[in-house]
């Protein structure tokens, strides 16, 4: 099978986004993108995580041509293709509809740096991409544009994006910034300034996260 272990690591966290509470029902989607062979895994559309099976999981190349499977790949396929095509250092990328993150999206608001969790996501907050339709070539190239030296993204009215070397680091990116965005909902909930981190000192920490969890 082609790619299999890149379809066995979709599936398995294709599971972990809902419970991890990243997304609901068969929202969001994930991929894995092959640098040797030039190709990209990425979850079905429209198949429930917890039905999915790796024969399920499509492969493509980066042009959108389907290369292995007989389902059809996510409708977000070119908001994935277009990283991969122009960021070499990201591999592996996670799209969550996770509430919290949503709901700052809806705002069309960056999040700020409540915690220092927010370098995570490779700046010292998290853009918000403009909106564009679901599945288009423009939300694509929105995402792309505000994701530019960071590797996360918010979508305006729609959810996050989170990006790494490999699907166990996006999803873990994805998990932490979403743990911010409730933060910062709740905090601006209780009506009281916020204590945002200054740009200084996350700068700092955004290097720091270069090296987090390297083991000597």
């Amino acid at each position: 099978m082609l790619m299999e272990k890149e379809r066995q690591e979709i599936v398995y966290y294709g599971k972990q986004l809902l419970e991890k509470g990243l997304t609901t029902g068969s929202g969001g989607n994930l991929s894995i993108y092959n640098r040797d062979k030039g190709l990209m895994a990425i979850s079905p559309t429209g198949i429930p995580y917890f039905e999915m099976k790796k024969e399920d999981v499509v492969i493509m190349d980066l042009e959108g041509k389907i290369i292995d499977g007989n389902r059809y790949p996510s409708s977000e396929h070119e908001m994935h293709a277009i990283v991969y095509r122009n960021r070499q250092e990201l591999n592996a990328m996670v799209h969550t509809h996770s509430i919290f993150a949503a709901t700052i999206s809806a705002l069309n608001q960056p999040l700020p740096a409540v915690d220092y969790l927010v370098a995570i996501g490779g700046g010292k907050d998290v853009k918000c991409a403009k909106y564009a339709t679901y599945g288009s070539e423009a939300l694509a190239i929105n995402a792309l544009e505000a994701m530019e030296g960071r590797n996360a993204v918010l979508l305006a009215n729609h959810g996050m994006n989170a990006c790494s070397t490999d699907l166990k680091k996006a999803m873990n990116v994805a998990e932490q910034l979403e743990f911010c965005s409730e933060i910062y909902v709740r905090a601006k909930s209780m009506g009281e300034k916020i204590n945002i981190i200054d740009d200084e000192e996350m700068i700092r920490n955004v290097k720091k996260f270069v090296t987090y969890g390297v083991q000597k």
